[in-house]
């Protein structure tokens, strides 16, 4: 049985079971908008509930995807496109089932910060989640315990949000299986980034990419901007992006026009590249003001000096470089200014070659 046929089966009891209800049916065919009712008791409101917006399109048989953004509400590019991707999409355009949460996090998108002001937990490290848990445990645990067991593919959508300046990319782990491995490969080159990035070497344990993963399911993430503004390069990527990942799995019509604003065509072939060691992410090595020496996409060399950590207060003590450790494509770069110790002010990734 294909994820796209187990609705019957899964979403009934699932959404019975868990604190979090869905208003919206997930099975039939056509469009149902409405919101999950996350429980939140407040001083204001003891019943109160967070009304997160959910928006399924289905039509036909196929592939169910599932599409997030606002996993941290900081991240701009892929709120917006989603969100007027959700407003316009018709069933006659569908061929199998597009599951959207624009605003996943909600407690977040409305506070514009990474963390969710509700529980001060980041969302993407509270995967797979517990039903019991905090507010920010529970959601993760309602999209791996109710949406994934309906899902074949995933993409959510990320910027670098207020911590850093992304070059435009996809992103991906570098996985075991070699065929979901391939097929994501040729997801990424729909979407169209300029980069698609293979990452690991992180904390990356709790995040929905690995939920995914865990359960056999294509994944696809973005860094689309950041430095905690809106990349109009960016938003026009994840508007182009979406339409050519979702034609590519052949759930979305290749004639639809979908945008208010055409998004334009994909300029070139997508990069791509992986982060293959510990080494390429560059950490501040004390408190400091830091100020970059070179913008998310140059080339940069291993000695070269990634920056300078300024300690402003102590007008006599000069500012601390930073080099880099190997030579690429600068992927990250420092976005807030002030650092701690242990931040990280760069991330350098390199040509992948299979």
């Amino acid at each position: 049985m294909t994820a796209a046929t187990a609705n019957a089966t899964v979403a009934g009891p699932a959404h019975r079971a868990h604190r979090i209800r869905c208003e919206v049916d997930l099975a039939p065919n056509g469009r149902s908008a409405g919101h999950l009712r996350a429980p939140l008791s407040r001083n204001t409101s003891g019943w109160g509930v967070v009304m997160i917006p959910i928006i399924v399109v289905a039509a036909g048989s196929g592939p169910t995807v599932l599409l997030t953004a606002g996993v941290h509400g900081d991240e701009y590019e892929g709120q917006i496109a989603l969100s007027e991707f959700a407003r316009r999409l018709d069933p006659a355009m569908v061929r199998g089932r597009i599951i959207m949460l624009p605003a996943l996090n909600l407690p977040a998108v409305e506070a514009a910060t990474r963390l969710s002001p509700v529980d001060q937990r980041d969302l993407n490290r509270c995967f797979p989640g517990r039903r019991d848990g905090t507010f920010s445990e529970m959601l993760a645990d309602f999209v791996t315990s109710v949406l994934l067991p309906l899902v074949d593919v995933s993409i959510d959508l990320h910027t670098a949000g207020h911590s850093m300046e992304a070059a435009p990319s996809t992103n991906m782990h570098l996985i075991d299986d070699a065929i979901r491995l391939e097929r994501t490969l040729c997801l990424a080159e729909a979407f169209g980034a300029p980069f698609n990035v293979l990452f690991a070497g992180v904390d990356e344990g709790g995040t929905l990419t690995s939920a995914v993963e865990a359960r056999g399911i294509l994944s696809l993430g973005t860094e689309l901007g950041g430095w905690g503004r809106v990349s109009i390069d960016g938003t026009r990527i994840a508007r182009r992006g979406l339409l050519g990942a979702l034609r590519h799995l052949g759930v979305l019509d290749p004639n639809a026009r979908v945008f208010d604003r055409d998004p334009g065509e994909v300029i070139g072939p997508t990069r791509h590249m992986i982060v293959p060691s510990p080494e390429c992410y560059h950490a501040a090595p004390a408190d400091g003001v830091f100020e970059p020496a070179h913008l998310a996409g140059a080339e940069v060399c291993a000695g070269e000096c990634a920056g300078w950590l300024h300690a402003v207060a102590d007008f006599d003590r000069a500012a601390l470089p930073v080099h880099y450790a190997a030579s690429g494509v600068l992927w990250m770069a420092a976005g807030p200014g002030r650092v701690r110790r242990g931040d990280i002010v760069a991330v350098v990734m390199q040509p992948y070659t299979g």
